[in-house]
């Protein structure tokens, strides 16, 4: 809700929001008052089913993306579903497939790739700001929700806890990582990883309940692009401790470039750049200039989401292929399952 709506407020010249489902009639009445929205449905099946609108947007847990999404399809509707797509690969591949099958735009919500600093980082990039580009290496912390070893509501975020579920550390911030990675180098071509749980119980402050965890708080990959650019990428679970929760450099043969941010969710942190080429001995802060910014939500969330929904109306009058596809979405589920073969076999897995 914070970051969906005002997107579409900002495009209301293209986007007229119909709607909101929740879980009860009761619940989604709640919602619209509170969001300012004139219409309430009792169930995501009302809502999918109502001649009013030409698209969903899945913004609900990651178990429930498959089951939405695949009735929206199925009633003609285009559809924005949040990262991760499905709970796992084969889930993203079927809904891939459908969306292709029923001839309707599947749009991912991987919206990193459209941070202001990601895109004019390409620029800085193709335009030989560091020269050749030898090597890329990333540090960053999952934050509290993502192997903190706390969380503040059982009800909420208890379902982070389980792999199973799909929600993990490696999924969401690591995936939405991934993707802007990917939107600068390229395809990766080979992982090489490792995955580890070091904090096996999380405790509930509401409930006083110590839950067994399963999803990996340590994530370690090694890699390299289809373009011979070597990765290094560790994540951490918890919070960070000043602010700074992402360190991610790239080197190349002028020079390097650093991206900043408060943690790792490169999908809804204010990213910063800083830059040495040469004998410099000091990194300088890199201005993005303001055309990159004009016209969207100075909000992060909003403004990046805002970008995504942007392109997927181009696409849906042009035929275009601006936006993160499902197919898109299906790439960086394949890193993912290659990371987590590589960390269970303990072998190079080629992606």
């Amino acid at each position: 809700m914070k970051a969906h709506i005002p997107a579409l407020r900002t495009l209301g010249d293209t986007y007229e929001i119909v709607g909101v489902a929740n879980t009860s009639k009761a619940s989604a009445e709640d919602a619209a008052v509170a969001a300012g929205l004139p219409r309430a449905f009792s169930s995501a099946a009302e809502l999918v089913a109502s001649p009013d609108l030409d698209i969903v947007a899945i913004t609900v847990k990651v178990p429930y993306h498959k089951a939405i999404a695949k009735e929206a399809i199925e009633s003609g509707k285009h559809v924005y579903c949040e990262w991760p797509l499905g709970n796992g690969l084969v889930e993203a591949e079927e809904m891939a497939a459908l969306a292709k099958r029923k001839g309707v735009l599947g749009i991912v919500g991987t919206q990193a790739i459209f941070a202001p600093e990601i895109e004019y980082l390409k620029s800085l990039i193709a335009d030989g700001f560091i020269g050749e580009v030898l090597s890329t290496s990333l540090v960053a912390r999952g934050g509290a929700m993502q192997g903190g070893g706390t969380i503040p509501d059982k009800n909420v975020y208890a379902y982070l806890l389980d792999r199973t579920n799909g929600a993990t550390m490696l999924t969401i911030p690591v995936g939405h990582t991934l993707a802007a990675l990917r939107s600068v180098f390229g395809e990766v071509a080979e992982v090489f990883s490792m995955l580890t749980v070091r904090r096996p119980m999380t405790l509930a402050i509401d409930t006083g309940e110590v839950l067994a965890t399963s999803a990996p708080d340590q994530v370690l990959v090694g890699g390299i692009f289809a373009n011979g650019v070597p990765l290094s990428l560790h994540y951490r679970g918890g919070a960070e401790r000043d602010d700074n929760g992402l360190f991610w450099e790239i080197n190349g043969t002028k020079g390097d470039i650093r991206v900043s941010g408060s943690s790792g969710h490169t999908q809804m942190v204010q990213l910063s750049l800083s830059g040495a080429r040469g004998s410099e001995k000091v990194f300088q802060r890199i201005v993005v200039p303001e055309s990159y910014r004009f016209g969207w939500p100075a909000e992060v969330e909003p403004g990046n989401v805002a970008r995504v929904y942007a392109r997927m109306a181009q696409d849906l009058r042009e035929g275009t292929h601006t936006a993160p596809s499902f197919d898109d979405a299906v790439t960086i589920h394949r890193i993912i399952a290659a990371i987590e073969k590589s960390a269970d076999s303990g072998r190079r897995v080629a992606v």
